[in-house]
């Protein structure tokens, strides 16, 4: 089984209103994030965290946020925690609403080719830690730095073998704040 996780939790300052539910060429961005996940061969795909009315309404079923306030790396680990057994769990930021299933199948096939390691991540010219298929067995390394205080993905990323993974910048595309949209309203 391979999960697709979409990280919907946080405060969306920079943006002004709930980014997982915005609207990027007419479809919300968890849907889009959640569309490319199973587009790219994720056969479960749940939101983790945010608003589980709002994000039902689009057909996601949500994971309560677990460690709220905390950032995305709580979210890797609630979604590592949760699927002990599966193949791979590939965590996405809900506002990388330009992602593709190209890229997803493209970081499972790595996760696949190479078993030393525990994570794979899209990179254009530097990685994106908010779009990695993770082995589940990362869990206990990603509990511990987390336990430790570091809330930084670069950091958590640091301490384990990971592969990189060639990704177009498109896909990689952040929209934080209402300018990264340009006109895709």
């Amino acid at each position: 089984m391979i999960v697709g996780a979409v990280l919907c939790g946080g405060r969306s300052t920079r943006m002004g209103t709930d980014k997982a539910v915005l609207k990027v060429d007419g479809v919300e961005m968890a849907r889009r994030v959640a569309d490319a996940l199973r587009a790219g061969g994720c056969t479960t795909v749940v939101a983790v965290g945010g608003d589980p009315v709002g994000l039902g309404r689009l057909g996601l079923v949500t994971l309560p946020d677990e460690w709220p306030g905390e950032g995305p790396m709580a979210g890797v680990r609630q979604a590592l925690e949760t699927w002990p057994d599966a193949d791979a769990v590939v965590v996405v930021a809900c506002d990388l609403p330009h992602l593709s299933g190209v890229t997803v199948a493209s970081l499972i096939g790595a996760l696949a080719e190479h078993p030393e390691v525990a994570a794979a991540v899209a990179d254009t010219d530097r990685i994106q830690p908010l779009c990695v298929a993770w082995r589940p067995s990362a869990a206990l390394t990603v509990a511990d730095v987390f336990a430790s205080g570091e809330r930084r993905l670069h950091a958590l990323l640091g301490e384990l073998p990971i592969v990189r993974v060639s990704a177009s910048r498109q896909d990689l595309r952040n929209v934080n704040a209402p300018g990264d949209l340009g006109t895709s309203l």
